[in-house]
């Protein structure tokens, strides 16, 4: 993967907006430090933005040429920026605004899912009024995983072991909104695939002490274990790699982000989400799969700038 960029300079003024107000904001600030570092150290020109407001005021005033995205969750990564940035004809990092908002969207992400031939787990939606257990009831028992649909770095997730955990699981995910996934609990590692440039870097295998991966685990614990390279035979890995490729495309997702996929007791992957906008902190994985290859932090996060310069088409 060539650089497109042979100076800083060649981006113009760049705009790194970071923080906003969803759940995810103290991860998006962490990842901004990192990021802004690393921006000045290969000499790019960048002001930094804690928001969309912040950010449309300084490209309304002519000081931003194209911006490095690392907003997560709603806002920032559901197309809404996107949106905005497309209409004010100002290049972003990473997917447009059909893929940020379907892999946004947990429930319509499983429908493409299930028709383009991407296996992930079974689900039942609740919508505000359903009686949570005897819906869910008809069709699942627990160990059962309760998530908001519009939500990112596990917020608002439970895992329900015994369905007296089942109203609260279902009562914290609906702070975050109305609608609720309900799914099986897939017994097995889970894997993450990050995803630069239309490739797809080593894989990594995840052990946590948590009940799952939540965000303790991704973003405060030190007793989280990451494997990469992940341990799988390389035929197999080179077939998830694939297939997670074809998950993010499928989505209309581009440029760089991660997908999620569990392999259960018979090996076969059970995919869960796309990420548009994955973390840039210390703990993150794209950062630690593409050091696997040989691309340091700050070359990742060129490369990352370089998605607002081309378009990744699905292939």
């Amino acid at each position: 993967m060539p650089d497109l960029c042979a100076s800083g300079h060649e981006f113009g003024q760049v705009g790194l907006v970071i923080g906003g107000n969803s759940a995810e904001r103290e991860v998006s600030l962490d990842g901004g430090r990192a990021v802004a570092a690393a921006l000045a150290r290969k000499g790019v020109d960048h002001e930094v933005f804690d928001g969309a407001p912040d950010l449309f005021s300084a490209i309304s005033a002519g000081r931003v040429d194209r911006v490095f995205n690392l907003l997560h969750g709603p806002g920032g990564e559901d197309g809404t920026l996107q949106g905005a940035l497309e209409l004010m004809g100002v290049p972003v990092t990473g997917s447009g605004v059909l893929g940020s908002a379907l892999t946004m969207d947990k429930v319509r992400s499983k429908w493409v899912f299930q028709r383009c031939g991407i296996p992930t787990p079974d689900f039942v939606v609740l919508e505000a009024g359903d009686d949570a257990q005897e819906v869910t009831g008809k069709d699942f028992q627990p160990p059962l995983f309760v998530k908001p649909v519009g939500q990112g770095s596990s917020v608002g997730v439970s895992k329900v072991s015994r369905w007296d955990q089942f109203d609260t699981a279902v009562e914290d995910a609906r702070r975050y909104g109305d609608t609720v996934i309900v799914e099986p609990a897939v017994e097995g590692p889970e894997f993450f695939a990050g995803i630069l440039d239309g490739s797809c870097l080593p894989l990594i295998r995840v052990e946590t002490p948590h009940e799952f991966y939540d965000y303790a685990a991704k973003y405060e614990s030190d007793e989280t274990r990451y494997f990469c390279p992940c341990g799988l035979p390389r035929e197999l890995e080179e077939e998830l790699q694939a297939l997670s490729l074809k998950a993010f495309q499928v989505l209309d997702a581009s440029g760089w982000g991660r997908v999620d996929f569990l392999l259960n007791k018979n090996r076969e992957p059970r995919f869960l989400e796309v990420n548009t906008t994955p973390g840039m902190t210390d703990h993150s994985l794209v950062p630690q799969a593409a050091a696997q290859v040989g691309i340091g932090f700050d070359d990742l996060v060129w490369k990352i700038l370089e998605t607002s310069m081309v378009i990744d088409e699905p292939q």
